[in-house]
C-alpha cells in the first residue's frame, strides 16, 4: 500500500505535456490506443497508453492515469524488440518502468511494472477507437430526428472521425424544403467562422517555409497597413490578427453585404475605424483582422487567399467540392438552402448571403463528409496520407492557447478557455477540447475535436440554431463515456422561455419612445448622400408615407420611420431585415442644416457619423468657374476668387489665401475658420455678389469684373 501512495503522490507533481493523440498506424505491432491497469495491492490502478512509430521506426507515446487527474504524460526510454516493449515515466522517484510482451493475438500486452525495487503486474488491451466510437453513437439518429422537430430545424448534417476513420456521417431532415430534397452527408453548407482555422493553418504552413514570422511587425509584410493608433500599427503582428487581440472591435458593417470593395480597400479603410482597447489588452472578436490575415497569405504567396487554401489544404486533403463562395455552392447538385423562422414560427427560405469579401474569416462552403478530412488532418499532427503538410510543432502552435477568453458559463462544463490560432481551446468535462463555431445567414456550424481522445465531430444546420453544438456535445458525452447531460432538453426549455421574453421585450419598446414629437426639419431636408471615410457611402432617400425615409448601406435598402425628434427607426420589411429596429440620428450644424447622420454600427465605440455630401456641382470645375472674379466691398476693398486645380480660393488683401470648401448649405466654408462661410448671389445666369456669413454679421461685396 505504501508503494501505491508513493506512485500516486509523485505523479500528481508532474508537469502535464498535452500531446496531440495519434491514430493507430500499421508501422508497428504496438501502434494504437491501449487501456488496462496496474495490479496495485488492494485495487486496480487504471491506465491508458498511446503508442506510435514514425517513418524510421522510432517509437513514441504517452500515458494517462485518470484517477490522478493526469493525462498524456510523455513516455521515455521507449523501445520495442520483436514482441517485447519497454518504457518509463520520467521525473518520478523510483524510476517507474514497464516491461511487457505482446500476446500472439496482437491485442494484449502483459508484463511487469517496477518502481523503487517493487514489482507489480500490469496488462493492457488494444482499443479499436473507431469501433468503440461507432458503438457509442448507437441511437444518436433517433435523438437528432426528434431534436430537429422540436427545434424547428429544416436539416442537420453530422460526421464523426475517430481512430483515423470516419465512423459516422449522416444527414437528417431536409436540405431543400420546397423541393423535398433530403439532407445528406455530402450536402454543402456555408461553414462560416470555422473557416478561420483554415486561414490560420495555411499561414502556419507558410511560416514553416520561412515566408514570414508570426511575431514580426505586420508592416514588415504589409507596409501600407494602418490602424487609427500609430503605436498599435507599429507593434501589431500577424499572430495578433488571428487571436482577436488587435484592439479593434468588430466593425462588421464595414464588410457585411459589401460586394463592391476589394480586400485591399477594406484594409485601407481600417485606418479610419475607432479602436476600443490597446493591443493585446483584451479579446475582441474581429472578422476584419482575419480578412487581413488572408490578404497577407495571398500577398506572401503571390496569388489569392482562395488559391492558397485550395492548393495547400483542399487538394491534398481531397476536399474536392469545398469552395469559397455561396455562388459556387449553388452550382453543385447537393447543397443546403438557408432558412429562418418567421414570427409565426414558420420556416421560410432566405437569400444566400455572399461574404466573399471577408472570405478568410468565413466564406468556405463544405460538407460534413469533406470536413471529416479536415478533422482527421488536425487529429494526425498535420498528416494527409503519407504527406506531412505542416510541421507537428507548427500545428501544435495553432492548437495552443494564445489569448485568454472570458470565463464560460458553468452550464457549459468548460474550463480554462482560451483562443488559439483560429480555434477556441478549452477543457470540456475534464477532456481537452479544440473547437470553433460559425454562423452566417441561414447556417450554423460546429467543428470540434478532442486531440487526447482521438476523435472529432462536425455538425451543421441550415438555419440559425444552436442545435449543431448541442448535438455535438451529446455525441461527445457518449463517446467519452461521461454521465449524460440533457443538453438538448435544457436548451429547448431555454428556447421556449427566450421566445416569451423576446415577445414581452418587444411589447415594451414603445415605453422608451417620446410621444407627440416631430422632426426638426421638413422631410425633404433629410435625404442625401452621407459618407464616412471607413464605412463608405450611406444613401438616405424619400419613400412613400408620412415621415418615411429609406436607408441604403452596402447594398442593403431598409425602410425607416420616424421614432421621436430627429431619430428614425428601421421598420419591418419583407426584404433584408438587417436594420429592423436599428435607430439613426440626424444632426444639424449651427446654421440649421442637416449635416450628419449617426448609426450605432458597433456597440463598443461611438456611433458612426456619416457626413452629408454637399451638392456635386459645388465640386464641378465647369460649374464653379462662374464664381471666379473680382469683388469690391462697401469700403472699397477688392477681393478675388480664383479657381486652381479644381478648387476655389479666396484672396483678401493682407490676409492668407483661403481655400473654399463646398458645404451642405450650398455655400462654401472658409477652411480653417469655424463659423465663417461665403455664398454667391446670382442675377439670372450671372454672379453678381459674394456674401460673407460671419459670427458678427452678413457682409456683401459686389462683383466688378464683368
Amino acid at each position: 500500500m505504501a508503494r501505491k501512495f508513493s506512485l500516486t503522490s509523485t505523479l500528481s507533481t508532474l508537469l502535464i505535456a498535452f500531446l496531440v493523440a495519434i491514430p493507430a498506424s500499421a508501422d508497428s505491432p504496438f501502434d494504437g490506443h491501449w487501456e488496462g491497469s496496474i495490479a496495485v495491492p488492494g485495487q486496480q490502478l487504471e491506465i491508458d497508453v498511446d503508442l506510435e512509430s514514425d517513418t524510421d521506426g522510432t517509437l513514441s507515446g504517452d500515458i494517462s492515469i485518470e484517477v490522478q487527474g493526469l493525462r498524456d504524460l510523455d513516455l521515455v526510454e521507449l523501445s520495442a524488440d520483436g514482441v517485447e516493449i519497454r518504457f518509463e515515466i520520467p521525473n518520478i522517484p523510483g524510476a517507474p518502468s514497464f516491461v511487457g510482451t505482446l500476446a500472439e493475438s496482437g491485442t494484449e500486452i502483459a508484463g511487469t511494472f517496477s518502481q523503487g525495487g517493487s514489482e507489480l503486474a500490469f496488462e493492457l488491451s488494444r482499443i479499436d477507437t473507431a469501433a468503440a466510437t461507432e458503438a457509442a453513437l448507437e441511437g444518436l439518429g433517433e435523438v437528432i430526428n426528434q431534436a430537429i422537430e422540436d427545434f424547428n430545424v429544416p436539416g442537420l448534417g453530422i460526421a464523426v472521425v475517430a481512430g483515423g476513420e470516419v465512423v459516422y456521417a449522416e444527414g437528417f431532415g431536409h436540405r431543400d424544403l420546397e423541393n423535398d430534397l433530403p439532407m445528406t452527408a455530402d450536402s454543402l453548407f456555408a461553414i462560416g467562422s470555422t473557416t478561420k482555422a483554415m486561414t490560420a493553418t495555411t499561414l502556419a504552413m507558410m511560416a514553416d517555409e520561412g515566408l514570414f514570422d508570426w511575431d514580426e511587425p505586420l508592416t514588415r509584410y504589409l507596409p501600407s497597413f494602418r490602424l487609427a493608433d500609430p503605436m498599435i500599427t507599429a507593434r501589431i503582428t500577424p499572430r495578433d490578427l488571428v487571436t482577436h487581440r488587435s484592439g479593434l472591435p468588430r466593425h462588421d458593417m464595414l464588410w457585411y453585404n459589401n460586394n463592391e470593395s476589394t480586400r485591399e480597400e477594406i484594409v485601407a479603410a481600417m485606418a479610419h475605424l475607432e479602436l476600443s482597447a490597446d493591443l493585446r489588452e483584451k479579446f475582441q472578436y474581429n472578422n476584419l483582422m482575419f480578412m487581413t490575415a488572408g490578404y497577407l497569405a495571398g500577398q506572401l504567396s503571390g496569388t489569392t487567399w482562395e488559391e492558397t487554401v485550395r492548393t495547400r489544404l483542399f487538394e491534398p486533403l481531397g476536399m474536392e467540392r469545398s469552395n469559397f463562395s455561396v455562388a459556387e455552392s449553388q452550382t453543385d447538385e447537393d447543397f443546403a438552402q438557408p432558412y429562418r423562422e418567421n414570427d409565426e414560427d414558420e420556416l421560410e427560405l432566405i437569400p444566400f448571403r455572399s461574404i466573399d469579401l471577408i472570405g478568410p474569416a468565413g466564406s468556405v462552403n463544405s460538407s460534413v463528409r469533406e470536413m471529416s478530412r479536415w478533422l482527421a488532418f488536425n487529429l494526425s499532427q498535420g498528416m494527409a496520407g503519407d504527406a506531412q503538410l505542416i510541421s507537428a510543432a507548427s500545428l501544435a502552435d495553432v492548437h495552443a492557447p494564445h489569448m485568454t477568453l472570458t470565463p464560460p458559463s458553468p452550464e457549459s462544463r468548460v474550463s480554462q478557455q482560451a483562443y488559439g490560432l483560429g480555434w477556441v481551446v478549452g477543457v470540456y468535462r475534464g477532456h481537452r477540447r479544440i473547437q470553433h463555431g460559425g454562423g452566417i445567414d441561414g447556417f450554423i456550424t460546429s467543428v470540434t475535436f478532442f486531440p487526447d481522445d482521438d476523435f472529432g465531430i462536425v455538425a451543421f444546420t441550415n438555419i440559425g440554431s444552436g442545435l449543431a453544438s448541442l448535438v455535438s456535445q451529446t455525441a461527445a458525452d457518449s463517446i467519452l463515456g461521461l454521465e449524460p447531460v440533457d443538453w438538448i432538453g435544457e436548451a429547448l426549455e431555454r428556447r421556449k422561455k427566450g421566445k416569451e421574453a423576446s415577445d414581452e421585450a418587444e411589447e415594451k419598446m414603445e415605453d422608451v419612445r417620446v410621444a407627440d414629437t416631430k422632426p426638426s426639419h421638413s422631410i425633404s431636408d433629410y435625404p442625401g448622400t452621407y459618407e464616412h471615410p471607413g464605412y463608405g457611402v450611406l444613401e438616405i432617400t424619400d419613400r412613400e408615407g408620412d415621415n418615411a425615409l429609406q436607408f441604403t448601406l452596402n447594398g442593403i435598402t431598409a425602410p425607416f420611420e420616424h421614432w421621436h425628434y430627429d431619430v428614425w427607426v428601421g421598420a419591418e420589411t419583407d426584404g433584408d431585415p438587417t436594420f429592423e429596429n436599428e435607430k439613426i440620428l440626424f444632426r444639424s450644424d449651427f446654421e440649421g442644416q442637416i449635416t450628419t447622420v449617426e448609426a450605432v454600427l458597433d456597440v463598443n465605440v461611438a456611433p458612426i457619423a456619416f457626413a452629408k455630401r454637399p451638392a456635386a456641382r459645388l465640386s464641378d470645375p465647369e460649374y464653379i468657374q462662374r464664381f471666379a472674379g473680382t469683388y469690391e466691398s462697401r469700403t472699397g476693398q477688392q477681393e478675388k476668387v480664383e479657381l486652381s486645380a479644381g478648387v476655389l480660393t479666396l484672396h483678401i488683401p493682407g490676409q492668407q489665401v483661403y481655400t473654399l470648401e463646398p458645404a451642405v448649405s450650398g455655400r462654401f466654408n472658409i477652411q480653417g475658420l469655424q463659423g465663417f462661410s461665403i455664398g454667391f448671389e446670382e442675377d439670372g445666369d450671372e454672379v453678381s455678389a459674394i456674401v460673407y456669413y460671419q459670427p458678427n454679421g452678413v457682409f456683401e461685396s459686389k462683383r466688378i469684373d464683368e
